[in-house]
C-alpha cells in the first residue's frame, strides 16, 4: 500500500536551488525499490529546472507558480527568505495541501499568513545529504507529508518546539565557516608544497575519517572525543590551545547568537 501512495504523489517545489535540487536527486535515486514520485517545478531558474527534467522522467517543469500549487499534492516552498511574501501572495493555495517550507528564519505563524487556508504546515532543514538518502532533517511541526518526504531522503528528527528547531537552523550557519577552515588547511599545505589536489583529498580524508563514525550514534559527546584526540604535550593539544587562546571558540558562540537573532530576535 505504501508504494501506491509514494506513485500517487506529487511534490510541487516552487524555489528551485541547490537545496531542492538535492531533495529531487534522491528523491530520484535509482537505489530505491520503488519507483520515484511524480516533481513539479517551479519555471524560476530555469537552467537547473530544465537539467533536472531532462535527467529525470518523473521530474516537470510548471509553467508558472500557480501551477505547481494547482498541480502539487504536497508543495515544498525553497525560496529564499526574503523572496517568500512577494512569491507567495501573488499564489492562490486550498486548505487541504500539505506544505512543507524549507526557509530559514519564517515562523509556522508566518508561514501560515502567507498560504492562508492551509492548516497542513511544517517547517525543515535539509542539507545535501539528503541527495544521498543519508539526510538528517528535523521537522517542526510534526507532519506525516514532512515525515514521508525526509523518511525517503535518511532520518526524520521530529523536534518537539519551536525554540529548538530556531536553535538547530541557526547551527547549520557554521557550514560555510567549517568549509573555510579545511580550504585554510589545505592551502597551507598547498604553501609549504604539497600539491593541490594531494593537499584537499588528504584533509577531506582527515575529516571524514573522524566524522564518518558518528554518522549512526544516538548521541555524540564531542567534548569527550577533544580530549580523546589530543595527547598530552602533542601537536594537537598545541593547536588547539592556540584557537582557545585567541577566543576563538567564544567568538563562534557569539556567531550563533547572531544568527539566532536575526532568525528570531524575539527569541531569548
Amino acid at each position: 500500500m505504501s508504494s501506491d501512495i509514494q506513485v500517487m504523489t506529487v511534490y510541487g517545489i516552487i524555489g528551485v536551488g541547490a537545496i531542492s535540487a538535492a531533495i529531487v536527486r534522491g528523491l530520484c535515486r535509482t537505489d530505491q525499490a520503488d519507483p520515484p514520485p511524480d516533481v513539479l517545478l517551479s519555471p524560476r531558474n530555469a537552467q537547473l529546472a530544465a537539467e533536472l527534467a531532462q535527467q529525470f522522467p518523473a521530474v516537470r517543469v510548471a509553467e508558472s507558480n500557480q501551477h505547481v500549487v494547482d498541480g502539487a499534492s504536497v508543495l515544498l516552498l525553497c525560496l529564499r527568505p526574503q523572496d517568500a511574501e512577494p512569491a507567495l501572495s501573488a499564489l492562490t493555495f486550498r486548505s487541504g495541501l500539505p506544505v512543507i517550507s524549507v526557509m530559514a528564519g519564517l515562523t509556522v505563524r508566518a508561514l501560515a499568513d502567507l498560504v492562508a487556508p492551509v492548516t497542513d504546515l511544517a517547517r525543515s532543514i535539509p542539507l545535501p545529504a539528503v541527495e544521498l538518502g543519508e539526510g538528517v532533517t528535523p521537522v517542526f511541526p510534526s507532519s506525516p507529508a514532512a515525515i514521508t518526504l525526509f523518511g525517503q531522503l535518511g532520518t526524520v528528527i521530529e523536534v518537539p518546539d519551536e525554540r529548538t528547531f530556531e536553535a538547530l537552523s541557526a547551527s547549520t550557519a557554521t557550514v560555510a565557516a567549517m568549509l573555510k577552515y579545511m580550504a585554510t588547511t589545505s592551502g597551507w599545505l598547498a604553501g609549504k608544497g604539497v600539491s593541490a589536489s594531494l593537499a584537499s583529498r588528504y584533509v577531506a580524508a582527515v575529516f571524514s575519517g573522524v566524522l564518518s563514525p558518528l554518522q549512526t550514534a544516538a548521541a555524540v559527546d564531542f567534548g569527550a572525543l577533544t580530549h580523546e584526540h589530543q595527547t598530552p604535550g602533542g601537536i594537537n593539544e598545541q593547536f588547539l590551545g592556540v584557537l582557545e587562546q585567541a577566543g576563538t571558540f567564544k567568538t563562534v558562540e557569539g556567531g550563533l547568537n547572531q544568527v539566532l537573532e536575526r532568525l528570531n530576535p524575539h527569541q531569548n
